[in-house]
């Protein structure tokens, strides 16, 4: 017999494991239990601390939405006006030592005139091409090539999006894609270059949201905050070592073992396994990739330069700088880094030479957060790298050689970005239902490996939905209908109201318990 007993259990407390909690919490039907190995909420989206006070997400998250439902828990958790700063996304492309806006196949008026030819070139090519077309792309390469042309591809997207996603373009499929990038219109791309004028904001987080306090990861406390306190174990009395499909029971590190009738994971799908110890499934995990992320963080005093301004995230094709994106963290938010009457000594100059002083003194302060990928395909030297960012940054004007770095941060996160490989969907689609004939839903930008419903408010959605198919049967439309749930505002489900409409998609026969 198991020591506790649950309609629902729940592993993981990040966005997906607190929104099946949520929909748990509010639907008032069947008992459940939410465990997390760490001591607070947020899993992927938590924030760290510096010993100086500098705050770091675990990457570059922010707020924006394409769900109510989600707005509104927000929204419950962090009700107040002064809880939020809202921005307009002021990002750029680093090239040549140009800063060239977001996208940049949109606005290669920026570039010199030899680069604006080859793309120009490159556009017409691929839209007569396309034109004439009666296969879909084969794979991200092919869409690369199809929509932007070969001088795109080869100035921007394919040494970008192999900073990023630390395998070749031509190894990651292109059904992922929806909104997360533009495609180009060769029509206003050409205007543009001719009238040497600049694209306007594109994408669905051209405004965000990003709390006053606590970075991200706040944000996912809070909304921890408002499950009731004996339905949660946190720290290592939620921490999982084994999980029993059979007998459906999960063994805890302080050997508790819980019974579940349906169990809903959040960790990533290939730890999930091994923790069940299936070689059939632990074998076809192995079909999935992944890339690590390092987090590295840079302090800096004195006053944010000019040239930095209001910019939030900065994205670098180039090979003059190891990370592929910077975010101006200490825009975000005030507080995102020591006040300035705090005093701190300088650690050491950008280039590496010692302070002229050992003294801490006053502010003000700034930061900058960096991401850098790794994988079998793009090996880092760790060792080296926090001294290889600050370097870049010099590279790249970001900050000078005689700057005083006040405070440095890095973390590396194993599991970083869920790779949309070419494999990736003929695992999920074996891999996903053989857990589920166990009663087990994998959900979250992990547990069910999908990138492209993998933002914070997807996440969320994940986990809602996975408690009502558990409970009525209803499509999980974030997992199975990622372009559906991307390309409107979804508003059918409301926290306020305890069932919803399904906007006329039918929901799946109730589940048998």
């Amino acid at each position: 017999m198991a020591d506790i007993t649950v309609d629902v259990l729940v592993i993981g407390a990040g966005p997906t494991g607190l929104g099946a909690a949520k929909r748990l919490n509010q639907i008032n039907g069947p008992s459940w239990l939410i465990l997390d190995a760490n001591e607070t909420a947020g899993g992927l989206a938590s924030t760290d601390v510096t010993p100086e006070g500098f705050l770091y997400d675990v990457g570059g998250h922010v707020i924006f939405s394409h769900y109510k439902y989600f707005d509104d828990c927000i929204e419950e958790a962090l009700p107040k006006e002064d809880d939020w700063y809202t921005h307009q996304r002021i990002s750029y492309v680093r090239y040549k030592g140009l800063w060239v806006p977001y996208p940049f196949q949109n606005n290669i008026s920026m570039l010199p005139k030899e680069d604006q030819v080859k793309c120009i070139d490159g556009l017409i090519d691929a839209a007569m091409a396309s034109r004439v077309a009666t296969t879909k792309p084969q794979n991200f390469d092919e869409w690369i090539l199809r929509t932007c042309g070969e001088g795109v591809a080869d100035i921007f997207m394919r040494p970008y999006n192999y900073k990023v996603w630390a395998v070749p373009t031509t190894k990651m499929q292109c059904q992922w894609l929806g909104e997360r990038v533009a495609a180009p219109d060769v029509k206003l791309v050409t205007r543009n270059v001719i009238l040497n004028k600049v694209a306007g904001n594109w994408g669905p987080n051209a405004t965000f949201k990003f709390p006053a306090r606590d970075g991200t990861g706040g944000i996912w406390i809070a909304v921890s905050d408002t499950l009731p306190k004996e339905k949660k174990r946190y720290g290592e009395k939620g921490q999982v070592t084994k999980v029993n499909a059979e007998r459906k029971t999960v063994t805890l590190k302080d050997g508790t073992t819980i019974g579940y009738g349906k169990l809903i994971n959040t960790m990533a799908v290939d730890h999930l396994v091994e923790k069940m110890g299936n070689p059939e499934l632990v074998n076809l995990s192995k079909g999935l990739y992944y890339s690590s992320t390092h987090v590295i963080g840079v302090g800096i005093r004195g006053e944010r330069p000019e040239r930095i301004g209001d910019k939030c995230w900065l994205y670098f094709p180039e090979d003059n700088c190891p990370f592929y994106r910077a975010t101006i963290f200490s825009n975000y938010s005030p507080n995102n880094q020591p006040q300035a009457d705090a005093k701190l000594p300088t650690l050491y100059l950008a280039d590496g030479s010692k302070a002229k002083t050992a003294e801490a003194k006053e502010g003000p302060y700034w930061s900058i957060m960096l991401e850098v990928s790794q994988s079998t395909m793009k090996p880092v030297d760790e060792e080296s790298l926090l001294k290889d960012c600050i370097q870049g940054l010099i590279n790249t004007e970001m900050i000078k050689a005689e700057d005083e770095i006040v405070s440095t941060y890095h973390r590396k996160f194993d599991h970083g970005y869920p790779t949309p490989s070419l494999e990736r969907e003929g695992v999920l689609k074996e891999l996903l239902p053989k857990l589920e004939a166990m009663d087990i839903l994998s959900r979250g930008r992990f547990g069910s490996w999908r990138y492209e419903v993998g933002n914070q408010d997807h996440s969320f959605m994940l986990g809602v939905e996975a408690v009502d198919n558990i409970v009525s049967g209803a499509v999980e439309l974030t997992l199975n209908y990622p372009d559906f749930v991307n390309s409107r505002k979804n508003t059918e489900r409301r926290l306020a109201q305890a069932s919803y409409s399904t906007g006329g998609i039918p929901a799946r026969p109730a589940a048998q318990a």
